[in-house]
């Protein structure tokens, strides 16, 4: 199929790179398995290179990490208490996965993996999996202490803790179809005005003249994606800091 390049949906379909079928199952390495590879990668050099020298006058990268570090400590702390550090390698991890796969795909031509559902949802069935593990775990029968608040009168207790069991298993749909939606959004959005400025510059003088207009929307709709990535990453981090928070006190 030709490529269209006005096309804003070209931009995240999924496409095979190395095709591989094992018993009439698709484990095909795709684009999007190739772009999460080159996030855990670029991530893990960063990371390395920038803690290597471990001065103690920090670099500026060596800065960017500390920072990095102690921005999501301090959330996690804030969230759930200082027992929620021993999740810190996890919330830091997804914090930057999901940071580093953002801004990735704000580079031309490269694939955005968090506008594709399957990866956000599968990152949030990993959180809440995480909470529900650890919980029975670490509280047993006591975690399910979650779905009852205290103080509830005892004929509205079932319609309550329906409610609570409802809301918690919505959590990985909302958490999932947050961060899809608003870069699947977005990249639509930069890709419907970079396609006006695209056929506007086709035509004569007059064309070249009316595509200056989408142009400062699209380098201003530009600035405002990179802001929306970060702050994606953030309430991603932030909200399964929360989550964790129920692991460690299912009480409410």
């Amino acid at each position: 199929m030709e490529h269209n390049p006005t096309d804003p949906i070209h931009q995240f379909r999924i496409t095979r790179i190395v095709p591989i079928d094992i018993g009439g199952w698709d484990f095909s390495f795709t684009n999007s398995a190739l772009f999460m590879v080159l996030v855990v990668a670029i991530t893990t050099a960063f990371l390395y290179y920038s803690t290597r020298g471990r001065g103690l006058v920090p670099s500026r990268v060596q800065s960017v990490t500390e920072l990095s570090y102690e921005f999501v400590a301090n959330m996690l702390r804030d969230s759930a208490g200082t027992a929620g550090m021993r999740f810190f390698p996890f919330v830091f991890s997804i914090f930057m996965f999901v940071l580093i796969g953002n801004f990735l795909g704000m580079i031309p031509y490269f694939f955005t993996i968090t506008a594709q559902l399957i990866v956000t949802f599968a990152l949030a069935i990993l959180v809440i999996s995480v909470v529900v593990v650890y919980g029975l775990m670490k509280h047993g029968t006591h975690f399910f202490h979650l779905f009852v608040p205290s103080g509830v009168p005892s004929i509205l207790l079932p319609l309550v803790v329906l409610i609570e069991i409802v809301s918690f298993m919505s959590r990985p749909i909302s958490l999932s179809v947050r961060l899809f939606g608003n870069m699947l959004a977005g990249h639509i959005t930069l890709k419907v005005f970079a396609g006006f400025v695209f056929a506007l510059g086709t035509y004569s003088t007059l064309g070249a003249v009316g595509a200056i207009l989408p142009m400062l929307m699209t380098i201003a709709l530009t600035a405002l994606e990179f802001l929306v990535a970060a702050l994606q990453a953030y309430v991603f981090a932030v909200l399964t800091c929360l989550y964790l928070n129920d692991a460690l006190h299912p009480s409410h």
